[in-house]
């Protein structure tokens, strides 16, 4: 190498390190200003969302319009598929991007418009033509989110620092749980039970819409850095070519995403713990409130030890306590006849799953470089859609088919199985050091 070329490759390390003590220079200037507008963002727009995701409002509206378990499965998996579809694709959109901002309020505005379609249409339309519009604009909102979901990761990772991230998604949940369970209390006694507005079920969406509104909102007052590297433009097929070396490179990184996968295809039982719960108590829009808030509190109370945990000791740990949690519940679920009981089980579903989404959302940010990081997000992103898609389906399925007793057995297995190889092949991935 000649005197030319060590000079130049100096002064290109020199420029980078300068634009590396810059960046993180205005992530700290615009520190206190963001972790705000974060979390008053994360506190709207997941109390309004928790509504269409938690497993109460959607399945329990899905089965009073067609009353078949198989059309509650159905229609999850519209949801999830949206989801799985489209999360490569948000990779690919935002990678070769140093801001990303305007790019996911625009997404994010689009995914609200599936909330709103989904109220509009119980509102207007009678019920097998609101069946139909629910899978479709549940398909919307999933596709979006998809998008949303890798574009926000992104923005949390650029303006949190790693120290913070945990509590900042601790709290920031827990915020939202406390509201959410709030929320969700009074669409079942108030909205659900009282037929509000002529369609209880759709009122609660439409509160769930303005909340995830005025939430995205908030996000306008951040201040995002400009990336100091990103990769260069490729088009998506060649980005989706290069996936398999990635898995190839980091054995550990492929493993977690297996154990990812096969956790949240243990959510094929998810739509059908209220439904169970109803054979034995009753669904009345009291019940429904009352097992909303006991799973949403759970995640409120669970979300603060989660993220204090995972600050302090890494987010692997964090997994391997949630999904513990999620799978004792789930066999508990089977044992107990009785509404506070069923509180109590409900509690335990909520807190594990809050921690298997705080722990893989935060986990897959500390696996690699930041120039991969919208990939490694996307990939994640459709392994667990995809299995959340086929889950609901499966469910549906067997419940039809079978019980609901083997539903349960079955996802308790999956989890046990996705426990056992993060305990075994998956290492905390914050003592490499490689992402901050």
């Amino acid at each position: 190498m000649n005197d030319g070329q060590s000079v130049a490759q100096a002064g290109t390390s020199d420029a980078r390190l300068a634009a590396e003590v810059a960046y993180h220079a205005e992530v700290e200037k615009n520190l206190k200003r963001n972790f705000a507008a974060n979390l008053a963002h994360g506190l709207l727009g997941q109390t309004g969302f928790r509504l269409v995701t938690a497993p109460t409002f959607v399945p329990a509206y899905i089965y009073l319009l067609s009353g078949s378990e198989f059309a509650v499965g159905l229609a999850l998996a519209s949801q999830w598929l949206g989801n799985a579809l489209s999360s490569t694709l948000g990779a690919t959109l935002v990678e070769h991007r140093r801001r990303v901002l305007s790019m996911g309020l625009l997404v994010g505005w689009g995914m609200r418009g599936g909330v709103l379609g989904l109220a509009l249409s119980g509102y207007f339309l009678p019920d097998h033509w609101a069946l139909i519009f629910a899978c479709v604009f549940l398909c919307m909102f999933g596709l979006f989110n998809g998008v949303q979901s890798v574009i926000f990761q992104i923005l949390l990772a650029k303006v949190i620092p790693l120290r913070l991230r945990g509590r900042l998604t601790g709290f920031r949940n827990f915020a939202a749980g406390l509201t959410a369970s709030g929320v969700a209390y009074l669409g079942g006694k108030y909205f659900v039970e009282a037929h509000a507005l002529g369609n209880g079920y759709a009122t609660t969406f439409l509160v769930a819409f303005i909340l995830t509104s005025i939430g995205l909102s908030t996000l306008m007052f951040v201040r995002e850095p400009e990336s100091p590297e990103v990769r260069a433009r490729t088009s998506f097929a060649l980005r989706m070519r290069e996936i398999p070396n990635l898995l190839r490179e980091d054995k550990e990184l492929t493993h977690f995403y297996i154990a990812s996968a096969l956790a949240a295809l243990g959510t094929l039982a998810v739509p059908f713990y209220v439904l169970y719960a109803g054979r034995s108590i009753g669904l009345s829009g009291t019940t429904l409130g009352i097992l909303s808030t006991a799973f949403l509190l759970s995640q409120t109370g669970a979300n603060l030890i989660w993220g204090a945990l995972a600050d302090r000791a890494g987010n692997r740990i964090v997994f391997l306590l949630s999904v513990g949690l999620w799978a004792i519940s789930t066999v508990t679920l089977m044992t107990v006849d009785q509404l506070w009981p069923l509180v109590v089980v409900f509690a335990g579903l909520g807190a594990g799953q809050a921690g298997f989404q705080n722990s893989t959302q935060n986990m897959i940010l500390e696996f690699g470089v930041r120039e991969d990081l919208a990939m490694r997000i996307a990939i994640m992103n459709t392994a667990t859609s995809a299995m959340n898609a086929l889950g609901p389906l499966l469910g549906g399925l067997i419940a039809h088919g079978s019980s609901f007793t083997t539903v349960f057995v079955i996802s308790t297995l999956t989890l046990a199985l996705s426990f056992g190889i993060v305990l075994g092949f998956v290492k905390e991935p914050r003592q490499r050091g490689l992402f901050r």
